[in-house]
C-alpha cells in the first residue's frame, strides 16, 4: 500500500529549515517514504502566533546563534551564518512554486540551491535577482524565473499554500509531518526517524 507522503513545510530564511533539508529525503528513502516540500512564510505565521524572529529576542537571539552553527555542525552539514539574517522569503518562495507546477522534482533541486547558495555562500536570495542568479546555475531561463515571480496566479498560489501550511499548524520552520503527527524542528530528526520505523510508538 502506498503510504501518504512526509510534508515538509520550511521557510528559505530558517537555518533549521536549511538543516532539515539536508537530511529529510534520504531519511525518508530510509523508509520508502516521499517528501512533499512546501516553503511557507514564517513572517506569515508569526503574525497568527504572536511569534517573532529569533534574533530580535533578546537572550534567546544570541543563544540561537550559536546553536543554529553548533546544530549544522552536529548533523555535518556545511554552514555559513550569512551576513544578512534573516531575510524576505517571498521571492523564492514564489520561484519553487512556479517551477513546482512544471516539474516538482527539479523545484526541490532549486529549493536545495537556495538554501545553500544563503546558508553555504552568503547569497542574498531575498529579492528576485539573487533568486534569478540561482535558478540560472540550474539551467533555468532568467526571464521566466523573473517572470513567474511576478506572475499573480504564483502570487496566487504562494499565498494559498502560506494559508494551508498555518491551517496545518507550521507555525514554526522546518514543521514535519509524518502520518498526521507533527514535528517542529531539525531537532526532531532522529523521532521522526523512531516513528518511520515504529509505524509511531
Amino acid at each position: 500500500m502506498m503510504q501518504d507522503p512526509i510534508e515538509f513545510y520550511f521557510d528559505f530564511s530558517s537555518p533549521y529549515g536549511y538543516v532539515a533539508s539536508e537530511k529529510i529525503d534520504a531519511l525518508a528513502s530510509k523508509y520508502r517514504r516521499e517528501v512533499t516540500w512546501r516553503p511557507f512564510l514564517l513572517g506569515v505565521a508569526f503574525k497568527t502566533t504572536g511569534g517573532a524572529p529569533l534574533p530580535s529576542v533578546p537572550m534567546k537571539g544570541p543563544y540561537s546563534l550559536r546553536d543554529m552553527i553548533r546544530t549544522a555542525k552536529y548533523l555535518g552539514v556545511a554552514y555559513r551564518h550569512p551576513s544578512v539574517f534573516p531575510i524576505s522569503s517571498v521571492s523564492p518562495c514564489r520561484a519553487f512554486y512556479w517551477l513546482d507546477a512544471r516539474d516538482p522534482k527539479r523545484a526541490k533541486d532549486l529549493a536545495r540551491a537556495l538554501y545553500r547558495a544563503y546558508f553555504v555562500d552568503d547569497v542574498d536570495i531575498s529579492g528576485a535577482d539573487g533568486t534569478i542568479a540561482v535558478g540560472a546555475k540550474l539551467g533555468l531561463a532568467a526571464d521566466e524565473v523573473r517572470a513567474g515571480i511576478g506572475d499573480q496566479a504564483i502570487k496566487d498560489r504562494t499565498r494559498t499554500e502560506v494559508d494551508k501550511a498555518i491551517a496545518r499548524g507550521a507555525f514554526g520552520s522546518p514543521y514535519i509531518i509524518v502520518d498526521g503527527e507533527p514535528f517542529w524542528g531539525s531537532d526532531r530528526l532522529d523521532q521522526i526517524d523512531k516513528w518511520l520505523a515504529t509505524g509511531g510508538w
